[in-house]
């Protein structure tokens, strides 16, 4: 019994590759060696093969069995010390790597391999599910990565990798593949109450994204939350693309909603690609000579040319060659956006 237990330990301990090369090498030469023990009974590889495993596997089907008494000898060996020892420590084996990636891929301990995806930096669990709820509706087919201190999954979603660790640091941004992303939006600290310290955490973050950009050569679009607008120079010199100022911008947002009834409605829908009217990005058509003859033709088509880029002030430069790189943004609901950007 103690050399039995000891070979059991060691077969136990063996790797999943080393335990899956053992039992395909184990079929083929037991398979190998019943069709040459009983050619008539297995006249192809193919006969034996299917009987091999049939047998490990299942209980057989009885369409092919051995005839001789030393091909059912083998039988029974095949059976009782590959079929229930070494089929069980592989199957063993198989879950216990499932539940080892399961558990490492709850944690945030395993490398994101995917491109093209969205980098979530912070925020709550509330927040994040919002943002990839706006992402989803938007018809966006690609994965969400979230970076967070957290030991577990704030979202638990088929479309969400977690990584693990303090997002400040290269090692944690590369292992959410960073210079593959979309792009990457830093959330301000909800729990630190002092906008001075949450903007320099942020700041902290995009400093480091700006980082790997230079040293990889590769341009990382960044979207940064920060509280204060006071703060948004220091956060142009790391390079960010866009600012969202979230203790600002609610205060203004309230003061418009308190001063002009009902327009907080408008920013809402905005803000949502859920519903009705909704904010999108078209690129210039060739035919386009001005901002005058793309906005008559998208009005035509129920879409309104609101801007290019950030400049709101399209409608007082009608008569200005629109730039082939224009990146202009038109409200309309999602039937028009698809015949307009053909």
């Amino acid at each position: 019994m103690g050399i039995i237990f000891r070979i059991l330990s060691r077969l136990v301990k063996i790797k999943i590759w080393h335990a899956f090369f053992i039992a395909v090498l184990m079929i083929l030469l037991s398979s190998l060696l019943m069709r040459s023990i009983e050619p008539e009974t297995f006249p192809r590889f193919l006969d034996a093969l299917w009987w091999t495993m049939t047998t490990l596997v299942t209980v057989g089907y009885g369409d092919i069995y051995p005839s001789t008494d030393f091909g059912k000898i083998f039988t029974m060996l095949l059976i009782y010390t590959f079929g229930i020892g070494a089929m069980g420590i592989l199957v063993g084996k198989l879950f216990e790597s499932f539940t080892l990636y399961r558990r490492l891929k709850e944690e945030g301990k395993l490398k994101y391999g995917g491109k093209d995806h969205y980098i979530l930096i912070g925020s709550s669990k509330d927040k994040l599910e919002n943002v990839l709820d706006e992402i989803l509706h938007s018809g966006e087919k690609c994965d969400v990565v979230v970076v967070d201190h957290a030991s577990r999954s704030p979202l638990e979603h088929d479309k969400v990798h977690f990584i693990s660790g303090n997002p400040a640091e290269e090692e944690v941004l590369m292992k959410a593949n960073i210079l593959q992303a979309k792009s990457v939006a830093v959330f301000s600290d909800e729990e630190n109450n002092h906008s001075e310290y949450a903007d320099g955490k942020t700041l902290l973050i995009a400093s480091r994204v700006e980082h790997l950009s230079k040293k990889h050569q590769k341009s990382i679009y960044t979207v940064v939350e920060i509280k204060k607008e006071k703060h948004m120079a220091l956060f142009e010199h790391a390079n960010v693309d866009e600012f969202i100022l979230s203790d600002d911008s609610l205060s203004r947002l309230m003061a418009q909603a308190a001063i002009h009834h009902g327009s907080s409605k408008l920013f809402e829908q905005l803000l949502s690609k859920t519903e009705g009217e909704n904010l999108y990005e078209i690129r210039k058509k060739p035919h386009w000579v001005t901002y005058k003859d793309a906005a008559m033709e998208l009005f035509e088509h129920g879409a309104i040319l609101i801007s290019d880029g950030s400049n709101m002030d399209i409608a007082r430069r009608h008569n200005e060659e629109i730039p082939m790189d224009a990146k202009m943004f038109v409200i309309c609901d999602d039937e028009t956006y698809k015949k307009i950007a053909r």
